[in-house]
């Protein structure tokens, strides 16, 4: 229970009716009526709360002192803990001793229920967050392997284009090779069916052509001078290139960087 403020006004009217709710909650023990004398001790405490706080005297630490005492009759135990430690403050005697020994441990008890029934809650919250986030990663991942064709070679024909293609690739931890060609270039013609029989031979490869006359934005953002020239792309950083019609540099670099294929 909160201490109230002392600059509270409290009339003789309600100091008189504050002592009648005493007497009355103290015949309600003696009774065993223990929820009115409960009802009793909180009415007296709040009509009068300058004589358990401000003038502290023996009589208001009774008030306290016997409503702690029902709570912890009725089971009540952080309540009947509160109300016994502040009729302790204010007027401590031995029977209010042996009380706290026999409330405390049995509050902290509850206060210890609470809090590991607190962390169940939060775990019991965070395990069922985790499914959906995996579903969530899961998606994304099958939503990326739709991105690309396993075994073809995917022609690209803007930068926004080529931006999805490596982003598919880094969320499936692919190697990502870009080949720039043009039509009218005679090494080309002769490296892009081989281009294409190597993408077949590896499919968790992700083969991506780039014409530098259809796409000019990607040419000039990876400043092609000239062609074929290949990159090697891999998490969304280049690791390595290559320029001209090499089909045994071609293949070794994508073993090389490919990994586990």
């Amino acid at each position: 229970m909160g201490i109230p403020s002392a600059q509270v006004t409290v009339t003789e009217e309600q100091r008189d009716a504050a002592q009648l709710a005493k007497s009355k909650a103290l015949h309600a023990i003696s009774q065993g009526n223990l929820d009115q004398a409960l009802d009793l001790l909180t009415e007296a405490i709040l009509l009068n709360p300058h004589s358990a706080i401000l003038y502290a005297t023996r009589d208001s630490a009774k008030g306290y002192k016997a409503r702690g005492m029902s709570r912890a009759m009725l089971g009540l135990w952080e309540e009947a803990a509160r109300d016994l430690r502040v009729a302790s403050n204010l007027d401590y005697d031995e029977e209010v001793g042996m009380s706290l020994k026999k409330v405390e441990p049995n509050a902290r008890k509850i206060e210890e229920h609470r809090r590991k029934y607190e962390r169940l809650r939060k775990q019991k919250g965070q395990k069922k967050s985790q499914p959906k986030k995996q579903q969530q990663a899961e998606a994304q991942d099958q939503e990326a392997l739709s991105a690309l064709k396993d075994g073809q070679v995917i022609s690209i024909h803007s930068g926004g284009e080529l931006e999805t293609k490596l982003g598919a690739a880094s969320k499936t931890s692919r190697l990502a090779i870009q080949y720039f060609t043009a039509t009218w270039c005679g090494p080309c013609r002769f490296i892009s069916p081989i281009y294409t029989s190597l993408a077949e031979k590896y499919p968790k490869v992700v083969f991506l052509k780039i014409d530098i006359d259809e796409a000019r934005d990607v040419a000039a953002r990876w400043n092609i001078s000239s062609v074929p020239s290949f990159f090697f792309v891999k998490n969304g950083k280049e690791v390595d290139s290559a320029v001209g019609a090499d089909k045994s540099t071609l293949e070794r670099k994508i073993i090389q960087h490919a990994g586990s294929l």
